[in-house]
């Protein structure tokens, strides 16, 4: 098989893992907690020779593992028997349980991503960053070149364009936002009541920031005690800061406490977990789980990322009539990335066959002065009027030609002129439509 026919079998291909499919516990599982481990099962993924090009979207409400392949139902095999060997679940249920898109469905699942249609809290503002963060990750690595970075940059351009359009990324839209938005509901007037956040990532300084706008007085600790503290010197009002060594007895004193640390295992466990007299809220927004699923006594109730599902549903509901434009933006350029995509194919081909032509004057003409045929006096009026008939004869093969960009066939066509005129894949394509968020190794 010729290199250009293989081009023309690759679809995008997407496994996807998400609160749709997956309950937190499987999500725990699945969950890409270190750059290493990241590292080391894209590398395992693209031994297999059907997976090319990678991207893994790893976030605490999804796994998505973004690629291209020859075959499908091999890749597909591939991934998720490694996925199992990763996690320890089971392949049957992994097969099961995975949202499989290929071609146009996995960029029209992309685009949605993007946009935080697909999130737990519609219109979140999280996602895009950490989807491009993801993407920065591969090119870097080198797991990923243009076909990916192609459908990269329309993804981007999609999540600014419904932005733009929409007011889905304003208001109580992130996970974070939405566990405060709890705690508030539950406590009512929040004027002098302390709220613990443990850990000093980015959920963390997203709960800061909704916990301190909400009326509340934020405590914070973290077991890296410096990073605490340049976190808490960022707010305009006084965040204290409390050693990590003193967290049972914050856990004891202070009624909200809101975690979201990267920590692989549990933080706070029975052995750990103190008993108080005060009524206590705490939210664990970290996956893996922060709190110990088995932690259970009077006057505290604990919630999950699974748990703020209600606060979420009222939200989308809120929401619904954004989506739906919002959906329409996504369907829209999910079209207009593949004609774009085509029009990049039909675009040097054209080219080609102008520049073919030329040559072949050009060889003609000399070869015809040579042997005595024409004198070379007439070369450039000869070689006008060859020109002349060229751009005649391609004038409506090269329109056609454009206009075959919009069907469905366009891949098929395209293979054939191009095995028919002996071209070869244009590699200067990738440098001429760059992707603005493209990261130079």
């Amino acid at each position: 098989e010729s290199y250009d026919r293989k081009r023309v079998l690759m679809s995008y291909l997407i496994i996807s893992f998400s609160h749709k499919n997956t309950d937190i516990k499987m999500r725990e599982k699945l969950a890409f907690s270190s750059e290493d481990d990241k590292d080391r099962f894209i590398r395992t993924i693209l031994e297999n020779e059907s997976t090319k090009e990678v991207v893994l979207l790893s976030t605490c409400n999804r796994v998505e593992i973004i690629t291209r392949s020859s075959n499908i139902k091999v890749s597909v095999r591939d991934i998720i028997q490694k996925l199992s060997n990763y996690s320890g679940v089971d392949f049957e249920t992994l097969h099961d349980r995975a949202d499989i898109y290929d071609n146009d469905g996995a960029v029209h699942h992309l685009f949605s991503v993007a946009s935080a249609l697909d999130s737990l809290v519609i219109g979140e503002t999280q996602i895009v960053g950490q989807l491009k963060d993801g993407f920065r990750f591969s090119q870097i690595k080198g797991y990923c070149s243009t076909n990916i970075t192609r459908v990269m940059h329309y993804a981007f351009k999609c999540a600014a364009n419904v932005r733009n359009a929409t007011s889905l990324g304003t208001g109580s839209v992130s996970v974070a936002s939405t566990a405060v938005a709890k705690a508030k509901d539950i406590v009512g007037n929040t004027k002098g009541v302390k709220a613990l956040v443990i850990g000093a990532g980015e959920m963390s300084e997203l709960t800061v920031k909704h916990l301190i706008s909400s009326g509340f007085d934020v405590v914070l600790t973290s077991r890296d005690i410096k990073k605490a503290q340049n976190l808490a010197s960022t707010f305009e009002v006084k965040v204290s800061v409390e050693p990590y060594s003193e967290l049972s007895k914050l856990l004891a004193d202070i009624p909200v406490m809101i975690t979201a640390t990267s920590a692989p295992y549990p933080i706070i466990t029975k052995e750990n977990a103190p008993s108080s007299s005060i009524n206590r809220y705490w939210f664990d927004i970290a996956v893996p789980r922060d709190i110990d699923e088995n932690i259970s006594m009077g006057n505290l109730e604990i919630y999950s990322v699974d748990d703020l599902q209600d606060i979420v549903n009222e939200n989308m509901s809120l929401r619904a009539e954004q989506a739906k434009t919002a959906y329409g933006i996504v369907s829209r350029m999910s079209m207009e990335f593949f004609e774009w995509l085509k029009s990049l194919e039909i675009e040097p081909m054209v080219k080609h066959l102008y520049v073919k032509g030329d040559e072949i004057i050009d060889k003609k003409l000399k070869n015809a002065i040579k042997k005595g045929f024409i004198n070379s006096n007439d070369e450039e009026n000869i070689r006008k009027l060859c020109q002349t008939v060229i751009t005649e004869y391609l004038h409506k093969p090269s329109k056609q030609l454009k206009d075959i960009s919009k069907n469905m066939e366009c891949d098929v066509v395209v293979g054939a002129i191009q095995n028919m005129f002996g071209m070869s894949n244009d590699s200067n394509l990738a440098d001429k439509y760059k992707c603005d968020h493209l990261v130079k190794k």
